[in-house]
């Protein structure tokens, strides 16, 4: 019988002007699931996970995962979730499978017992951050996150560090580099709910907004969110050769690999 989790639809409100890419964001309560209940978890990684926190985390966001894919209209049953050398997350078609329709990227983030879930369409990347809204976060971590100006006024603003902390770390993970984006090499505009930031080569758009009792940042970048295989490059070639043929068919599925 599957475990009933409430999952709530993260709002964005009309007036911060998002327009375009589509985009899903989801939130829930972190509870017990069985693993035989998350298509998408890994039975690789959770076989190594010593601790119950993390294997609640890791099953509740896989399962929160699965009811925004359910939302976007894919189907979990041919779908698995890799990562790129940096952990960050993607989802792809199970090695088998024919269908090649382009899948949205992906951000899965946790806090304070909650999980959290953000889906932009293909072409983009997505980062989802989000912190209680009543964290208090040590000073003793400000020239970590932030240095010059923003450091010095951080130190004036303490109050403003959950807001610099949730928007950088939601820019690692769309940019799907996660530490390796130092974020002491991000400026986050001061008092801006929705703002522009061009990073490198790259034009990163953030929002944060409160939700929940939770301070949310949502950030998305053009760029590729999905991390092939050689399998991948493989079925592509074969595609196309068969494309001027009429009697083959789309859907084969063979095994979950959990790699």
């Amino acid at each position: 019988m599957v475990t009933l989790m409430v999952a709530t639809e993260i709002i964005i409100p009309v007036s911060f002007g998002i327009d375009s890419p589509r985009l899903i964001c989801m939130m829930m309560p972190i509870g017990h699931l069985e693993l035989s209940e998350v298509v998408l978890a890994n039975h690789d990684e959770v076989a190594k996970f010593v601790t119950e926190k993390r294997y609640m985390e890791h099953l509740a966001g896989r399962y929160l995962l699965q009811l925004a894919l359910t939302k976007w209209g894919v189907d979990c049953s041919y779908i698995e979730v890799r990562r790129n050398e940096f952990r960050a997350p993607s989802i792809a078609y199970l090695p088998g499978t024919w269908k090649r329709t382009p899948l949205p990227s992906i951000s899965i983030g946790h806090s304070s017992g909650y999980a959290f879930v953000g889906l932009v369409e293909p072409g983009w990347t997505v980062g989802i951050d989000a912190e209680p809204e009543d964290l208090v976060i040590s000073n003793g971590v400000f020239d970590m996150m932030a240095k010059g100006e923003e450091l010095a006024y951080l130190n004036s603003n303490p109050n403003q560090a959950v807001r610099l902390w949730t928007s950088k770390e939601s820019i690692q993970k769309s940019a799907r580099l996660g530490m390796n984006l130092n974020p002491r090499n991000i400026r986050i505009p001061v008092g801006e709910v929705k703002s522009k930031l061009l990073i490198g080569n790259s034009i990163f758009q953030l929002v944060n907004l409160s939700f929940k009792d939770f301070f949310i940042s949502i950030s998305y970048c053009l760029g590729e969110g999905y991390d092939s295989i050689s399998e991948d490059k493989l079925l592509e070639q074969t595609q196309r050769a068969m494309s001027d043929t009429d009697d083959w068919s789309i859907g084969c599925k063979t095994t979950r690999s959990n790699a």
